[in-house]
């Protein structure tokens, strides 16, 4: 059905089963939330939002199709989601510029297709500055990089070799599974076998579960620490709090980030949801961002076209649970943080400096 004309529905792409359902829940009421949001402040020009959830868990090809058809029949006049890098490009071809399109996962950079705007972190953001402060504090200086195989993971994994090099420190193996391995009987007996005092997580979701829960019944967290730019909350709870010692995470929001905007915003999504609501980890969180870089680009511009907003003179700056973040080249321009998992919960050491 066409979308009537006082509204201005979003096409929220994101997983909802799968490996990564697990961030499907609180990329929802994230989404929400922040449409909530937006709607008090009247709309994006002058149009109420509203969300048309789109499974992005499914192929490339297929979740790229879904979208180019609710564009093609007018049921949605934009997209905002976290999925997949593969699932971007499709998603980025099929749309051509149609549509306004926000990627809000972090991703392994580069991307500078025009219509295409991205709010997440980039390796040089998380991993390289991660790297770097694990080898001056805990003096980890040989890594073994384990990762799903698509393309985030294999391009982060490339970048992380040219860091290495950077930091002086060793990537002395590598091993990929396909995504919905449960079993890492083998990748476990290469990393011991390596001699790495540190393991580079580039898997996702349940992958990184499933790895967690062996990696520590077999005795490898006692000795060999694990840092991950893709591990949330949810992930922590679902590994067990005997599977987390000495990981770290690099992100860009953590539910225990104890700022003005992260804590304004944990009060509000748990008034609005209750306490037993999912928690609102950084890729469901990222969604929100993405909400609100839409108003303001879209409101900014005075227009919905992308060619318009392409063109717009005017800077573009919100206020979210990041805090004021500036939009520069099409990439949101935020600080980056790296966190001890304690458990279930994240301890934030640091802010990471800009790679």
């Amino acid at each position: 059905m066409p979308t009537t004309t006082n509204e201005y529905v979003v096409g929220l792409l994101y997983p909802q089963s799968g490996p990564a359902g697990l961030f499907g829940p609180s990329c929802l009421t994230s989404a929400r939330l922040a449409v909530d949001d937006v709607n008090a402040r009247g709309g994006i020009l002058g149009r109420q939002v509203r969300i048309e959830a789109i499974d992005a868990s499914v192929a490339a090809a297929g979740a790229a199709g879904s979208v180019a058809g609710l564009v093609e029949s007018d049921r949605i006049q934009a997209v905002v989601g976290w999925h997949r890098s593969d699932v971007r490009r499709a998603v980025a071809r099929r749309l051509d510029r149609r549509v306004p399109y926000v990627y809000t996962a972090l991703y392994e950079g580069g991307e500078h297709t025009e219509g295409l705007w991205l709010t997440g972190e980039t390796p040089r953001q998380q991993v390289l500055p991660a790297l770097r402060w694990l080898r001056d504090e805990l003096a980890v200086r040989r890594w073994f990089v384990v990762g799903s195989e698509y393309l985030w993971p294999r391009r982060t994994a490339a970048a992380c070799h040219n860091y290495a090099r950077t930091l002086g420190v060793q990537i002395c193996g590598e091993a990929y599974r396909s995504v919905g391995t449960e079993a890492y009987d083998d990748v476990l007996t290469m990393i011991e076998a390596s001699g790495a005092t540190g393991v580079i997580q580039l898997q996702l979701g349940q992958d990184a579960v499933h790895f967690n829960r062996q990696f520590a019944a077999l005795g490898l967290a006692a000795g060999i620490v694990r840092f991950s730019p893709l591990m949330d909350e949810s992930m922590l709870l679902a590994s067990g709090p005997d599977a987390t010692a000495d990981l770290f995470v690099a992100s860009a929001y953590f539910g225990s980030l104890v700022t003005d905007a992260a804590m304004d915003f944990g009060s509000r999504y748990f008034g609005a949801y209750g306490p037993d609501a999912c928690p609102p980890s950084a890729m469901g969180e990222s969604c929100m961002e993405g909400l609100l870089l839409l108003e303001s680009l879209v409101n900014g511009a005075g227009s919905t076209a992308v060619d318009d907003l392409l063109s717009c003179a005017r800077p573009t700056r919100y206020d979210g649970p990041r805090g004021s973040l500036a939009l520069r080249s099409a990439h949101t321009d935020q600080p980056v943080y790296l966190a001890a998992a304690a458990g279930c919960d994240f301890d934030v050491l640091t802010t990471l400096p800009g790679g």
